[in-house]
């Protein structure tokens, strides 16, 4: 009797990636020439990032080292939400960038409305914050999995638990 194999396809960001990123960026931030004297730096809250800086130049130059500093460290900047740039006290400025973590409902819908539209016969289903396929061949749910890394959901996706 053959057994269905699955994978789970997921959306996660690694937390210490993240913080090992946002020290180098302090540190850089330090040693820099053009920060002298300035207050820039960027803080871990939870699951979202304060970028404080100057003004709007300041706060624009440690998100592009912030975000280089990422993408070393092979964390994907498609799971940052940036708010928008606000005034913060003393005349310096902050803005907040979300971590996305999980997949949100309507994207699994849609994740699971482009399965089904292959007409490959797996199985897709939404649980929490992740899409479960499954299916009686494994070259399916290869297939499946290239259709998803091919269509552009505006996150990162990792597939874990391929059995």
């Amino acid at each position: 009797m053959a057994k269905d194999a699955s994978f789970d396809v997921v959306s996660q960001v690694d937390m210490q990636e993240v913080d090992n990123a946002i020290n180098q960026t302090n540190k850089e931030i330090s040693q820099r020439y053009d920060f002298k004297n300035s207050k820039s730096k960027v803080e871990l809250e939870g699951e979202d990032l304060k970028v404080l800086g100057d003004d709007d130049f300041k706060i624009k130059s440690v998100i592009d080292i912030l975000q280089s500093k990422l993408v070393k460290r092979k964390v994907s900047i498609k799971n940052l939400e940036y708010g928008k740039v606000e005034d913060a006290t003393q005349g310096m400025a902050r803005q907040l960038i979300k971590i996305k973590q999980g997949i949100e409902t309507d994207i699994a819908k849609k994740m699971v409305k482009d399965i089904k539209e292959t007409k490959i016969k797996v199985q897709a289903q939404i649980m929490d914050d992740k899409v479960r396929v499954s299916g009686k061949k494994k070259d399916d749910l290869q297939a499946i999995m290239n259709l998803l890394k091919e269509n552009d959901y505006d996150l990162e996706l990792q597939f874990i638990n391929y059995r």
